[in-house]
């Protein structure tokens, strides 16, 4: 498991050993990773992040415009393996997970552990101390392979 913001390890660890997640993957609302689990390359985890972001806000603007409530979860099972994806708010900002579990799991299940996951977020949430600023397009390189440093080790 890899965490770029080390106070989410124990909350996302707890998660995947109850629900038996295969892959697990916190991002905020725009893609970027904050923690991993179960992905072995930074080419697949960036892909699938911003897949992810992507799918959430497409499925949310199309709720809006029908003139539903956003979608706050995805969900596929397929035969073999099955994936959840939904937003939820942190003292953090919009953050978004991605569950990839097995035929051994139920989606019941691991909605009920997701729920939990959100408030062991909320509480291991540690204060902001400097205000949000702007990332430049002249930071972006440098903080994300900072990021991808963080996430496999590099």
């Amino acid at each position: 498991m890899r965490a770029v913001e080390p106070w989410v390890v124990a909350p996302l660890r707890a998660f995947v050993a109850e629900s038996s997640a295969r892959l697990a993957l916190l991002m905020t609302s725009s893609g970027q990773v904050v923690a991993q689990h179960g992905f072995v390359g930074a080419l697949d985890l960036m892909s699938v992040a911003a897949l992810g972001a992507g799918i959430v806000a497409s499925s949310s603007e199309l709720a809006v415009t029908v003139g539903w409530e956003p979608f706050r979860v995805v969900a596929h099972q397929g035969k073999e393996q099955a994936h959840f994806l939904a937003w939820f708010d942190t003292p953090r900002g919009r953050w978004i997970a991605l569950v990839v579990f097995g035929s051994e799991t139920k989606l019941g299940l691991v909605r009920v552990f997701f729920e939990q996951l959100v408030e062991d977020l909320a509480a291991a949430a540690p204060p902001e101390e400097e205000p949000r600023r702007e990332v430049l397009a002249a930071d972006f390189e440098r903080e994300l392979n900072a990021s991808l440093r963080a996430l496999f080790g590099r």
